[in-house]
């Protein structure tokens, strides 16, 4: 049975028509909204290109269900910034020339904002521990750290 349900996302609120209330809040980002920031991946919460911030926190959007959400708010990649305004992250990413296909930077981007939005100035060694588990086939890992230094050094 078809029921409405709002979800505040990247500070709006939208009303969305769910079927399933264990439906993955990836498919209601994608589908319903149309934002495409978030990527299917694996399905499965192990590869990171479906991250979203709930609270602030980084969160496989592919594995929680939107009936989970609330009313807590969401952000995409959408509202991290914008193209006249990036987020540092973004804008770090851009400096650094991080991105190659493009598949897993939505993860990479919303999992390093989460992390350095709770640690100041981290080392290396924690910053490849934060993005350990998202997953990018494509080499630009050297990238990828640099963007994420650069973005917690303007922060």
């Amino acid at each position: 049975m078809a029921r409405s349900i709002a979800l505040n996302v990247n500070r709006r609120v939208a009303q969305v028509t769910i079927d399933d209330p264990n439906m993955p809040l990836l498919y209601v980002l994608r589908n319903n909204l149309e934002l495409h920031g978030p990527k299917f991946g694996c399905g499965l919460g192990q590869c990171g290109a479906c991250t979203v911030h709930v609270d602030g926190n980084a969160v496989r959007s592919c594995i929680t269900p939107v009936s989970s959400i609330g009313n807590r708010p969401v952000i995409t990649l959408e509202g991290l910034g914008t193209i006249e305004e990036p987020h540092p992250i973004q804008q770090a990413f851009i400096d650094e020339q991080a991105v190659q296909c493009g598949y897993c930077i939505n993860g990479m981007i919303m999992e390093a904002a989460a992390f350095l939005g709770k640690t100041g100035n981290p080392s290396e060694e924690q910053i490849r521990e934060a993005l350990a588990s998202n997953l990018c086939r494509c080499g630009t890992h050297v990238r990828i750290l640099r963007a994420v230094r650069r973005a917690a050094s303007r922060g």
